[in-house]
């Protein structure tokens, strides 16, 4: 009988830690669903950024782009330290714009 008894504290025990388990399980859970809820009702009204690409083309088209904004922004870069014009600096930079689908297509040819 003494043996029962110490099985039924036992499992009291389990039962009690168990349920102290659930209560802090339970409490995370809501604190995780109000986080949740209160970063939805922040950035509720941002739009959801999409997803890139992952394919290799994709990847080597963004590394073009990349690399072609970076030669047109030194030579950008260059005509303003090297001309005291201001309109020349303009003209640079509208050109540089419209130059660009060009540019691209005579770097990056395939």
């Amino acid at each position: 009988m003494a043996q029962t008894g110490a099985r039924a504290k036992a499992r009291a025990e389990r039962e009690r830690l168990a349920a102290v388990a659930a209560e802090e399980r339970a409490a995370r859970q809501s604190k995780e669903a109000a986080r949740r809820a209160r970063k939805a009702r922040l950035t509720g009204w941002i739009p959801a950024r999409r997803s890139r690409p992952a394919s290799a083309l994709a990847e080597r088209r963004r590394r073009n782009v990349r690399i072609l904004v970076v030669v047109l922004l030194l030579l950008n870069a260059l005509v303003y330290l090297v001309t005291q014009d201001v309109g020349t600096v303009i003209f640079a930079g509208i050109a540089s714009v419209l130059v660009a689908p060009v540019v691209y297509t005579l770097l990056f040819r395939r």
